[in-house]
Formats: structure tokens, sequence, C-alpha cells
């Protein structure tokens, strides 16, 4: 199996802390694809930052799908707000997921109520906009966040781990969390060097993001021929990525008659002629 793991910020410190976790999250058999997003910004915070990385993320996608040799399986869409989400899933005929989307039922199947904990005050209101995007509203506990301006997105986790690691237990003690999610690729990792300090189970994104990607793809449901992720139908285009254009190209052009095409119709069944024998006798 290949995983493409697109980091939707243009920090390589980051892409190589989403690198080290996904290695260490992946099955034996799994060869993985972590690459950068070609432009954008450092590190997502906001809506209009992530609507900007989206494009960057369908760029890298569609590239990654002209090499038919090293064909992903599957895409990860590595930063919490899942930039692009869920519209990349019609760019793609394999399965593709965000670790927001992968963190929350991972935290779902663990528990009724579950805090994500972030790295800025400024995201929170996102990232509960997300929540009740993925239908789970509900069972959000809380979002706790770091206070404190960041020294730099590649050392978050030494320069706070003490910070996070508080908060998660403020969300446990106070807001009555079953478990956390440590939210954001920045935070790639540190769930494991935390979890013994944190009393309910604490979910890293990447590593969610690895598995269940893994595990949808391993499942082979089928992709998206018809219905609202299927993909865009065929229309005047301009100013796109040439990989990007070309994709998309290929992609209607396989796809064409297959939303509408009827069914054939299904073959009259025929008694075998022992039981239509034994059912007379």
């Amino acid at each position: 199996m290949r995983l493409l793991i697109v980091n939707p910020n243009t920090s390589d410190e980051v892409t190589d802390l989403i690198r080290a976790e996904a290695a260490r999250s992946a099955g034996p058999d799994t060869r993985l694809d972590v690459r950068t997003a070609p432009h954008g910004v450092q590190y997502i915070e906001t809506r209009l930052e992530s609507l900007i990385a989206a494009g960057a993320v369908a760029e890298v996608v569609a590239d990654a799908f002209q090499n038919a040799d090293a064909r992903p399986d599957a895409v990860v869409v590595a930063a919490f707000g899942d930039p692009g989400m869920p519209a990349l899933k019609e760019l793609a005929d394999v399965p593709v997921l965000g670790i927001t989307e992968a963190a929350l039922c991972a935290a779902a199947l663990q528990g009724s109520r579950f805090s994500i904990i972030a790295i800025s005050p400024r995201i929170t209101a996102w990232y509960r906009d997300c929540v009740e995007r993925f239908g789970f509203g509900a069972r959000l506990a809380s979002i706790h966040s770091i206070k404190e301006e960041l020294n730099g997105i590649g050392t978050v986790q030494q320069d706070f781990a003490e910070t996070l690691v508080e908060l998660a237990n403020r969300a446990v003690r106070e807001d009555g969390a079953d478990v956390v999610i440590l939210a954001g690729a920045p935070l790639a990792g540190l769930a494991r060097e935390v979890a013994h300090r944190i009393p309910v189970p604490v979910v890293d994104g990447i590593s969610a993001g690895v598995r269940l990607a893994e595990a949808v793809a391993g499942l082979a449901c089928g992709t998206h021929r018809a219905g609202s992720y299927a993909c865009p139908p065929p229309k005047p285009r301009a100013g796109l990525s040439a990989g990007l254009d070309a994709h998309l190209a290929t992609r209607q052009a396989a796809g064409a008659g297959t939303a509408t095409a009827a069914p054939a119709p299904a073959a009259p069944v025929t008694a075998p002629a022992t039981a239509a024998a034994g059912a007379t006798a």
C-alpha cells in the first residue's frame, strides 16, 4: 500500500515531524510519500489560510497521480482543520482523509466526549466549525489552547509540552473529557511521549490519519462514480497548474457516462432442476 501524505503548511520542519510519526504509525507494508505544500503559509491558523492551502494541496494530490507506478492508494491531508476537505474527495478515485476527521472518529470510538488541545487561541473557532461540520458537535467537551506566542512552529512540542499536558488534564478534570486530541501537525508524535501523564486516551491526528487511511483503503469499498463526491463535470478551465488540469481531464474522461449509465437488467433466476423437482414431489 502507498499513502500520499500532504502537509498543507509550507514548513519543512513540520513535514519532518509528520514523516517521523507517520513512519512510526504505518504498517510494515505501507510506503509513505510525504510532501509539503508548494505555496501558502508557514502554518495554518485561520479559515482564509486554510482556503489558500486547499489549492496547494489539490495541486500536490494531482501531481502524485501523474506517475502510474507510484500511484497512491489513499491520501492523508495532514493539517488539523483539513484544508480542502471534503472537496478533495472529488479529486481522487482513492480514499482521501483529513487528520481532523480521522482524529474525531478515533476519539469517538474510545469515549463519549472529547476535548481538543490546540496551539493557538485564533485557531479554536475554526476547529469548532470543523467539529460541527463532521457531525461531532454534541460530543465536544471543550477546546483549550496555548495562550503564549509561539517561538517557532517546529519547536512547539519542546517549548510547550508542560502547558499542553496541563491543558489536557484540565479538560479531563473540569470538562469531563473521555478522550483528548492533541491537534495539529506541529504536535505530531507528542501523544506517544505524554500519554502516561494524561489519564484518558490521547489521540494523535497523524497516527489516526495514517492508520484509518490504511484501513479504509484496505476495505476496498469502491469509488465515487456518482453522487456529490463524484469528479466534477467537464467545463472550460483557465489558470490551473498543468498537473491539476491534466489530472482533472484524465478523471473526467475516465468517468464519462458512468454517472448516467443505466444498470444492465438482472438475469432471471431459475431454480435448479433438482430443486424444482423436489418442490413438486
